[in-house]
């Protein structure tokens, strides 16, 4: 079978439709068997400012959004003087030659087309400008027409029939353009493939079903990009499987009700970014004092304060595991996919109860709004973990919600039943009556800290690949991994492949599998998308060792080039 893999941007004004225009044309590709994974780049005000779309789709497995671009569609001035230099030797620009003049560059393909002409007065909708693009690029680069209807079908179904026939419309108009007026002067399309079932998700999506999945049946949130899709997924999801999905004023208010959720016998969660995770520093001290499981998804953004609130960083580290006054143990977990999302979620809530801690759920603006083809869960093969709950025998002999115990654990009591018990912020006994008696602190912050240990029990903390022999080795977290895995598999090409580590748990570290990880290796390299390299920062301090940070901090995620070429200075 012949290989395809193909790049293809779309820039314009936010407004004009360019992200609606990107998921269609992914979600098409999906559906005809190809694996698709995307990028996008939005500004924070609803109209005006730069949009950017970006999907790749190929018939084998990829790992990033590729690094330069086969097909750039420019709606206006801007995003060609943005985006051209991206344009691979060869490539095609498609733009409308009414808002774009091109510089003059010859080893680029040039296709133009009047797009706002087109929807201006063959559909009569100048709103439809975005699916006449789709139009025109399906019929130069041979995208499956039956796949885009359908998607249109749905995405714009419930609009009415009217808006419906337009949208219809534009997709014809854009192709009968290109069929009569663009002859192709390259070789470049998809078509169609065949491949297993895959369902294409984005990471907020696979996060929200992970939730529900898990048991999650209670859900607490107040918008904030780019989290605010959990929120909308399960407000729809939620009430299906019996449980409340809620939005509340604040932050404050989503933890507090999650824990109050949580604390009267059902699973809990709440999603936020990096300004509202602030916001709940006191309460996730709160839970974890109290000894009530709840999840957190964090959602980062760029930061500090209100920062870039639509575009990507891993900059909430520190502040994920240690935000909070006191000695205040919780679990941090990572997901590096949109697959992994899932996996993850599930993880973290099997990990709340089997601690009685919060745990907070590293993602970010690129892994959430991001669509990859993942396969189809294997269900069977998933453990869901059930919350401890005291029994009758255990209350009548003399039951105490916060003995000390070996492991830190003791089962939880539901308000109304036996065994129920008053959880408090203040220090406290076993039984959970105040007390400042420094003794009792001292031996309580050690039973807190050792239901930690309870969290390394499993093989998946960590997720490792490459040449174990190397002395150069990567060591990192999160949404990396695409641009990694990118890099690396171009060296295992040269047979120069390193070792590489992702860390899954990041609080606390793996130390057994770090350490063995290390053992051997002269150089370890840690990209990650913040300035500080805040995991640098923990490794070193933990490890006594000196890693090389590659760091960026621009709001976007890695290249594999720039993984690459740090690999190749380091070797």
């Amino acid at each position: 079978m012949e290989k395809v893999d193909l790049v293809v941007r779309i820039g314009g004004e936010s407004g004009e439709g360019i992200i609606v225009a990107g998921e269609i044309l992914t979600l098409a590709c999906a559906r005809a068997s190809f694996e698709v994974y995307t990028y996008r780049a939005y500004p924070a005000e609803v109209r005006g400012g730069h949009s950017m779309f970006q999907m790749r789709a190929a018939n084998a497995p990829i790992f990033s959004a590729g690094d330069l671009v086969d097909i750039l569609v420019a709606l206006n001035q801007e995003a060609y003087d943005r985006h051209y230099s991206t344009l691979k030797k060869g490539g095609v620009l498609v733009y409308d030659p009414e808002s774009v003049k091109p510089h003059d560059r010859e080893d680029l393909i040039l296709y133009p087309c009047p797009l706002k002409d087109l929807a201006l007065n063959q559909v009569q909708a100048i709103q439809t400008k975005n699916i006449v693009t789709v139009g025109v690029l399906a019929e130069l680069f041979s995208i499956p027409q039956d796949k885009l209807e359908e998607v249109i079908q749905e995405r714009f179904g419930s609009k009415g029939s009217q808006i419906l026939e337009k949208d219809l419309l534009a997709l014809k108009v854009g192709m009968e353009y290109a069929r009569q007026n663009i002859p192709k002067r390259e070789n470049l399309k998809l078509g169609g493939t065949e491949g297993e079932t895959r369902i294409v998700i984005s990471g907020n999506a696979a996060i929200a079903l992970g939730a529900v999945y898990a048991g999650c049946r209670f859900f607490a949130g107040y918008p904030i990009t780019p989290a605010t899709d959990i929120l909308e997924i399960l407000m729809k999801e939620m009430p299906r499987v019996g449980g409340v999905s809620i939005q509340v004023e604040d932050e404050i208010s989503a933890l507090a009700m999650a824990i109050g959720a949580s604390f009267a016998g059902k699973k809990a969660m709440t999603a936020t970014s990096g300004p509202g995770l602030s916001l709940m520093s006191e309460l996730i001290g709160f839970a974890s004092m109290a000894e009530i499981p709840v999840v957190i998804v964090d959602v980062q953004r760029g930061g500090p304060a209100t920062g870039l609130p639509t575009k990507t960083e891993q900059s909430d580290l520190f502040h994920a595991v240690f935000g909070s006054h006191g000695d205040c143990p919780r679990v941090v977990i990572a997901p590096t996919n949109v697959e992994d999302c899932f996996y993850q979620t599930i993880k973290g809530f099997n990990l709340a109860e089997r601690t009685q801690l919060p745990v907070i759920i590293l993602s970010d603006q690129s892994l959430s709004h991001r669509y990859e083809t993942i396969s189809v869960p294997d269900f069977d093969s998933i453990k869901v973990e059930d919350r401890l709950i005291v029994s009758p025998e255990e209350v009548a002999q003399g039951y105490q919600r916060y003995r000390i115990t070996e492991n830190g654990l003791m089962p939880m009591g539901i308000p109304g039943k036996p065994g129920a018990y008053i959880a408090r912020g203040l220090e406290h006994d076993g039984e959970g009556t105040p007390s400042y008696d420094p003794g009792i602190h001292q031996v309580m912050t050690e039973k807190r800290f050792r239901k930690l240990n309870l969290a390394q029990n499993d093989n998946d903390v960590t997720l490792r690949w490459g040449n174990q022999e190397s002395e150069v080795g990567i060591i990192s977290w999160g949404s990396t991994e695409g641009a990694v895995r990118e890099a690396t598999n171009q060296l295992k090409a040269r047979g120069e492949e390193p070792d590489v580590l992702y860390i899954k748990l990041l609080s606390p570290l793996p130390r057994k599998q770090i350490e063995d990880f290390l053992k051997n290796k002269k150089k370890v390299i840690v990209p990650e998308v913040n300035y500080s390299g805040q995991l640098s920062h923990l490794l070193r301090a933990y490890f006594l060792f000196d890693p090389i940070p590659l760091n960026l901090a621009g709001g976007r995620p890695f290249a594999g080039y720039e993984i690459l070429k740090k690999i190749e200075e380091v070797l």
